[in-house]
């Protein structure tokens, strides 16, 4: 058998402000536009599309023939910045379409999913609101979960992208908004008329796999986090002042430890961090290669690195 038969990966990918050059007047987005704080133009987010479809075209070619089939990403304004994305040469090729929804927040990025379509269908797919107050009782206007329910070759799948709130007001001072996260999944686990097997639960948590709001998923028993033992004190998925985190992860019900005919299972996870994603030189080397470092534009790809899971078909 051939190294890359019947294996597939599945990623996720926070894009790091992959905004459009156009003021939406409903949003926070005036930084990102030709007159804004980041002087955004048509020449920079042309760049950026490049580059991120440089990088997703890319992901997991270690583990598979294909890029992946499902890719689900955090940070984009709306579905024209996907469209581009997916338009740019080294995409335009894979029949990839993907599913969004606007989200409430505030700044007005949302994650969506990405999918192969020769690999991929689509059953059904909702957005989960995250109905969560800041601590003087207004609503934080964040971004809602992606629920995707589809058939990957022949076995059903259930997806949640997400981009939890962030750490901005403190860590500890935001916990409980990603702690409620986690259990607006479980509670819609609990909601769906059939138990479901398979569940893949991606995204940016803003928390690594020890946090209570990881555990809080961990603690139901229906999953594992592959993720865990890729943090260390020299590698991870994002680096902030000298320490990396994990907050990008990818869970998987342990229905994916079957090798049953029909089925898939979990062979390995990965943080993707190749050299053309990392800065090459500096006070930064080895980090995520960024657009943005501040006001100071770099041009690089994101703050964060993709992760991914490569998962092996057993075919019937």
């Amino acid at each position: 058998m051939r190294r890359f038969d019947n294996k597939y990966t599945v990623a996720f990918y926070n894009l790091e402000n992959f905004f459009d050059t156009w003021d939406d007047p409903h949003a926070l987005d005036d930084d990102f536009t030709p007159k804004g704080f980041r002087n955004w133009n048509k020449h920079k987010f042309e760049k950026k599309v490049k580059k991120i479809a440089r990088a997703i075209s890319k992901i997991g070619l270690e583990d598979s023939s294909l890029p992946p089939v499902l890719v689900g990403i955090a940070e984009v304004e709306n579905k024209t910045v996907i469209k581009s994305l997916l338009s740019a040469k080294r995409l335009r090729n894979i029949p990839y379409d993907f599913v969004h929804f606007d989200s409430p927040d505030e700044r007005g990025i949302d994650t969506a999913l990405i999918y192969h379509k020769g690999h991929f269908e689509v059953l059904h797919a909702e957005i989960v609101p995250l109905m969560v107050n800041n601590t003087n009782g207004d609503r934080d206007l964040t971004r809602d979960i992606l629920y995707v329910h589809g058939r990957l070759h022949e076995e059903e799948v259930h997806v949640f992208v997400n981009h939890w709130p962030s750490r901005r007001e403190g860590a500890d001072e935001t916990s409980y908004k990603r702690v409620k996260a986690a259990e607006t999944i479980i509670g819609k686990l609990d909601q769906l008329e059939k138990k479901p097997k398979n569940l893949i639960i991606m995204g940016d948590f803003n928390d690594d796999p020890n946090s209570e709001s990881i555990q809080t998923l961990m603690k139901t028993g229906l999953f594992i986090n592959p993720m865990e033992q890729l943090l260390t004190q020299e590698a991870g998925s994002a680096n902030y002042k000298g320490a990396w985190s994990l907050f990008d992860q990818i869970l998987v019900s342990h229905s994916f430890l079957n090798v049953e005919p029909g089925t898939h299972s979990f062979v390995k996870a990965k943080v993707f961090a190749p050299r053309l994603l990392r800065e090459w030189k500096g006070r930064y080397r080895g980090n995520p290669y960024r657009t943005f470092a501040g006001k100071k534009y770099l041009g690089g790809y994101s703050d964060h690195f993709p992760v991914y899971v490569v998962l092996k078909e057993h075919k019937v």
